[in-house]
């Protein structure tokens, strides 16, 4: 049964699941109240309505897991990544075991030139769990890649529901109308957040703008 869930929640993004999912999605399942966060500094936030409108956050220096897909639609490309760090997280490693969820998941987007639609390629990364930052096991996938990301400063927003290209320009525009004309950070270069996982209809995501 959990598995034909998945399998649904994977057509609704145009991928299909392979049976050897199967493992990965029961132990994800056993272990989905265990999240460790990626840590960060709040340096400031700013309010509207008495509201958090946005957030400005230090990430440290770390170690992440990468993978890098370019498929026709960018739902197809984070699924595709995430079935292969899930492998990863749950079993395909040079320790055998299960390494540990971290939360968020951050998927590294580029636009356009006009900026009107997204580029193909999206850089899906995963932080591993501080007791692995030191020494992190070795991905048996080569494509998973174990990288250093240098620390990272930037400006968050929250936004809920199910992250498309179309969901995500929208998300941009509309922080871009909020921030007002800056040259503080990048424009091209963005950072889509996923807090949950995506049977979830009103997930919790952010956009994140890079500080210059």
């Amino acid at each position: 049964r959990l598995f034909a869930h998945w399998e649904a929640v994977a057509s609704t993004h145009r991928v299909s699941l392979p049976r050897d999912m199967a493992g990965p999605i029961a132990q994800m399942a056993r272990h989905r109240h265990a999240r460790e966060p990626v840590p960060y500094v709040s340096l400031s936030q700013h309010g509207k309505c008495e509201e958090a409108a946005y957030e400005e956050r230090r990430y440290p220096a770390g170690k992440w897991a990468c993978v890098t897909m370019g498929e026709p639609m960018y739902e197809q490309s984070i699924s595709l990544s995430f079935m292969k760090l899930m492998r990863y997280i749950c079993k395909e490693n040079s320790v055998g075991c299960h390494l540990g969820m971290t939360v968020p998941v951050l998927n590294e987007i580029h636009l356009t030139k006009e900026g009107t639609e997204l580029e193909r390629e999206v850089l899906t990364a995963y932080y591993l769990p501080g007791a692995f930052q030191q020494n992190p096991p070795v991905p048996m996938d080569p494509e998973i890649h174990i990288t250093e990301r240098a620390s990272l400063r930037v400006v968050t927003r929250v936004f809920y529901g199910i992250t498309t290209e179309e969901t995500i320009l929208r998300e941009i525009n509309l922080f871009w109308e909020l921030l007002g004309p800056t040259e503080a950070v990048l424009r091209g270069t963005y950072i889509v957040a996923s807090y949950e996982n995506p049977s979830i209809p009103q997930r919790r995501n952010e956009i994140w703008f890079i500080c210059q």
